[in-house]
């Protein structure tokens, strides 16, 4: 079995010198060939570059000639033909020239020169023969003389072929620069091969001794390979194709109670039944026969000690180096520790699920009572102010200042009830309706909200500054009462500055999401009581001082967090306060309903 394997590398390497020695030559001939080729071709490139500039002048030396026939009398159709066809034939021609010359930026500026003076050539040709054609032999003459004068191209025909002359040269001294080359290197490779003979013949020898040391190592790493495979914990056994078990790691053996001494079992008999499973059973067939994998097969097998382990099998066909049949690969993890917490996992997931459907249910019975509430309130608030109202005029010029006081308390109180029924209504819809997420530019909902708080205080001075604001994912009436609120607001509680500076700031914190925020110079608040400010009824200021009832925050609160976001505010008594919230940047938080 060695020797044949060192025949075999002995073989391969004559065989590859025969190749370098067949082979060398042939490149190097063949690439001198190819330059031969590429010399020639650039060789005839340039002769036909200088034709085509003989080519240019001669037509239009010709048609030229022509139209001085023409202007002589000779007025047949052949010499019209000739004086007329050097607008057809003169394009095509430079274009030609131009694209043969691309490579070379001298011949492409004398082209363009060339081409400069031919269309001005041509533009007076057609002239003459305008003037011709009119009756006005001088004026076509003077055409004539005048295109000769002002659009000479003797010197760029000239410059043409001499570029392409020394060019020629100096491809022709390249290829017999490519030819000595070539000749270098053939003797070259004559030497390589005779080296490259030698070294095969002293490797060849060498090869033997590594090899046999080479089988001394292999030996040596099958050796530790077993040891390894026998130190391994995680049960590993290897099985034929009538899955007769070939070789089993101590890790198996110790599960499934197996003799050491003993070489071959089949897989049904070991473990008492362990392996009995019909399913299994076919698919770590199909493993061997259809060459298919088997990955995590979960199944629950009572072992040698009585106890009922929860493992996962994984299994894959081996195809053994030497061409015999195939053997089977077959892993077992014991995931019984894994598998006990995952159903603990499951039956705390199943008693939080109640826990958040009671709280669901809670939710639900509240806003029904805030709701039902709200409604059964009104009643009660009409009749007061209805009945106030008739009061008022029962009593006619016969109230005095008193009962009108009290007339006017009762029906503020009630106005201001049903304000506050209202905002609690809506405040309990903010809770309840689903998110219409679509694209919402903020910039637009600051405009609009800006106006809208304007609208009440034409006679104040009022300072805004607000920066571009981007675009975000959300509901777009919910965000509109978000700014509302929040300008409105600023606005309310500057009430007492002369000046009053309010501006609309963003920026991405460090999770990318948006954060914006809202600062004035208003009245400020203790930071002791912050936690109260987004309360429901919730106010830090006297109503004398500044009007409102206290929930449009905890609007605002609910919405941004409907939305993913968070808000938050700063604030110092008497010098202003800074609202911020925030939303996500993308519409990945916005499915929250």
């Amino acid at each position: 079995m060695k020797t044949g394997s060192v025949i075999r590398w002995r073989t391969a390497g004559l065989l590859l010198a025969m190749l370098i020695i067949v082979g060398l030559p042939y490149v190097v001939t063949l690439q001198w060939t190819r330059d031969t080729e590429r010399a020639t071709e650039w060789v005839v490139r340039s002769t036909e570059v200088k034709s085509l500039a003989y080519r240019v002048a001669y037509v239009l030396h010709d048609s030229e000639a022509a139209t001085y026939r023409l202007l002589a009398g000779d007025v047949d159709e052949a010499t019209r033909a000739r004086a007329e066809r050097v607008g057809k034939e003169m394009p095509p021609l430079l274009r030609q020239l131009r694209d043969m010359t691309r490579d070379n930026p001298d011949q492409q500026a004398l082209i363009g020169s060339l081409a400069s003076n031919v269309n001005g050539r041509i533009t007076l040709m057609k002239q003459a023969l305008d003037r011709l054609r009119q009756g006005n032999p001088d004026g076509a003459r003077q055409s004539l003389r005048d295109a000769d004068d002002l659009f000479g191209m003797d010197a760029q025909i000239t410059g043409i072929v001499q570029i392409e002359g020394g060019l020629l040269q100096q491809r022709q001294a390249a290829v017999a620069r490519q030819s000595l080359s070539g000749r270098i290197v053939l003797s070259i490779t004559a030497m390589a091969q005779l080296l490259l003979l030698t070294i095969i013949v002293i490797a060849s020898e060498r090869q033997i001794g590594r090899r046999q040391l080479a089988e001394t190592r292999e030996g040596r790493a099958v050796l530790r390979t077993q040891l390894i495979f026998q130190a391994v914990r995680e049960p590993i056994a290897l099985f034929d194709e009538n899955l007769n078990s070939l070789l089993v790691n101590n890790a198996f053996s110790e599960l499934y109670g197996m003799d050491p001494g003993q070489r071959s079992q089949p897989l049904v008999q070991i473990g008492e039944g362990a392996w009995n499973d019909s399913v299994l059973l076919q698919r770590l067939n199909d493993v061997l026969l259809r060459d298919r994998e088997l990955w995590d097969h979960e199944l629950v097998q009572r072992t040698v000690d009585g106890v009922d382990r929860h493992v996962v099998i994984n299994a894959r066909r081996l195809q053994q180096h030497d061409g015999g049949t195939p053997a089977l690969l077959l892993t077992v993890s014991d995931v019984t520790t894994r598998a006990l917490a995952e159903q603990k996992v499951n039956e705390l997931n199943r008693q939080l699920e109640g826990k958040v459907t009671q709280i669901s249910d809670v939710n639900r019975e509240l806003e029904a009572f805030s709701y039902s509430v709200s409604h059964d309130l009104r009643a009660p608030l009409r009749h007061i102010a209805g009945f106030a109202r008739k009061l008022e005029q029962h009593l006619g010029d016969q109230v005095d200042e008193k009962s009108a006081h009290y007339i006017e308390v009762i029906a503020g109180s009630a106005q201001r009830m049903a304000v506050l029924i209202d905002d609690l209504l809506v405040f309990s819809r903010l809770g309840r309706g689903a998110l219409r997420l679509q694209a919402v530019d903020m910039q637009s909902l600051v405009d609009e909200a800006r106006a809208l708080a304007e609208s009440g205080v034409s006679d104040r001075r009022i300072v805004w500054a607000i920066a571009p604001l981007p675009m975000v994912i959300g509901d777009e009436n919910m965000l509109r009462t978000v700014w509302q609120n929040l300008l409105g607001n600023a606005v309310k509680y500057t009430g007492h500055c002369e000046v009053a500076r309010i501006a609309v700031s963003v920026r991405q914190g460090r999770n990318g999401d948006y954060e914006f925020t809202v600062s004035d110079n208003g009245a400020g608040f203790d930071m002791q009581y912050a936690d109260k400010l987004f309360g429901v009824f919730q106010r830090l200021h006297r109503a004398s001082e500044f009007p409102g009832n206290g929930i449009g925050l905890a609007n605002v609160r609910r919405i941004v967090a409907r939305h993913g976001g968070r808000v938050w505010a700063e604030a110092e008594p008497g010098h202003g306060a800074h609202f911020h919230f925030s939303l996500p940047a993308t519409d990945a938080a916005g499915t929250r309903t």
